[in-house]
């Protein structure tokens, strides 16, 4: 039996989560789509939980003018999963460094963003830091924010959730999609028929795989096998310092888990793919569970990378002082994707793009998850 709905959103992280609200509160009654057995499994909770403030793109402000207008809604709606209460540095390291001090200030001030720097301060080793600036930067919870939306979706009566669920054929029949899925469970149900006259694409990784089935134009990606390091730390603990603008890294709070995590340009990447689906050595051709048309979760995967924690743990250790200690716990592994034009500026623009008149087709491409709300000015 062929079901209807306004909208139909695939991808189930933060992006699709808020794009089906924000369209059942406007009366649509939508289906959202999510390859997973449950949603917020992927990007939106593996990442360094970054509330960013704009101070990360120094070379880009368009994407740090864009990240710093979202902040205080964000934080507002989200209050209770935000953690705005820690010490966050910024500091520019003395070697290779595509900013120097002169311009990160010129462009705080620019942005009119706290920065104050910092001549002294006994927890870090400025032999090693040209400059040091105490910042205003919160993190948000994906743990408690993945809980908190997954309620809401399933307390929403105008969504219907199909989980363990993937597209495998589309055809427009007048100015509707006529869509068919399966269900990857243990159930055995029979393929789904659903028709629509609107669909947003919001899976990041499967972004060019789901245009694909709706023969739509591709985005030029780069896709990442990326880690995300735990750490504990009694002396830093509450604490967060980024070291930009190049190769370096970042350790600051993990939401409220009283964790801290661990970034590294140089070894949180493990590997990359320049195709325009997620294509890796580590897939193989018998696991349906991933694939470049349809990646899984990396973190579950018996073939992820071995730990980089080592040497990204080595690496930012070098900014500290002898009295800061740390310990490494766990990692989380998943698959990042960004425009390829983005290593011109390190930007990371949203692009939110209609590539089907009638019927509609957003394609929904975001890294950045102050940006959830741009959906509201297309949809």
């Amino acid at each position: 039996m062929e079901q209807k709905f306004d909208f139909v959103v695939i991808g189930g992280g933060i992006f699709g989560c808020y794009a089906a609200l924000y369209l059942a509160g406007k009366g649509a009654h939508v289906a959202l789509i999510e390859k997973e057995d449950r949603l917020f499994q992927k990007a939106s909770l593996v990442n360094q939980a970054r509330l960013h403030g704009g101070y990360h793109y120094p070379r880009s402000i368009a994407t740090a003018a864009m990240s710093d207008a979202h902040k205080t809604r964000f934080t507002e709606e989200h209050r209770d999963f935000v953690n705005s209460s820690f010490e966050k540095y910024y500091a520019i390291d003395r070697f290779g460094s595509f900013t120097d001090p002169n311009q990160f200030e010129r462009f705080c001030s620019y942005l009119k963003i706290p920065c104050d720097r910092i001549s002294e301060h006994a927890l870090f080793n400025f032999s090693r830091l040209e400059a040091l600036y105490k910042t205003t930067e919160h993190s948000f919870d994906p743990v408690l924010l993945g809980n908190y939306y997954r309620e809401k979706i399933e307390k929403e009566k105008s969504i219907r959730l199909f989980t363990q669920t993937v597209v495998t054929t589309t055809a427009k029949i007048g100015n509707l999609w006529q869509i068919e899925l399966e269900k990857h469970d243990s159930t055995k149900s029979p393929k789904l028929t659903f028709s629509t006259p609107a669909v947003i694409n919001a899976t990041y990784a499967a972004t060019n795989a789901v245009n694909g089935l709706f023969s739509l134009g591709t985005l030029e990606l780069s896709h990442e096998i990326s880690e995300i390091a735990f750490l504990g730390s009694k002396v830093f603990a509450n604490k967060g310092l980024t070291v930009m603008d190049g190769p370096f890294g970042s350790i600051m709070p993990y939401g409220l888990s009283g964790l801290l995590s661990l970034s590294s340009v140089a070894y949180t990447h493990h590997k990359i793919s320049l195709e325009d689906m997620p294509t890796f050595d580590c897939q193989v051709a018998d696991d349906p569970n991933c694939r470049p048309a349809a990646p899984g979760i990396c973190t579950e995967c018996a073939r992820r990378p071995e730990t980089n924690s080592r040497k990204m743990l080595a690496q930012m250790e070098q900014y500290f002082s002898t009295e800061v200690d740390f310990q490494y716990l766990f990692s989380y592994y998943t698959i990042k994707s960004k425009l390829r034009a983005s290593h011109i500026d390190d930007g990371r623009p949203t692009e939110i793009v209609k590539l089907s008149e009638s019927p509609q087709f957003y394609c929904l491409f975001a890294g950045k998850i102050n940006s959830i709300y741009e959906i509201e000015q297309v949809a």
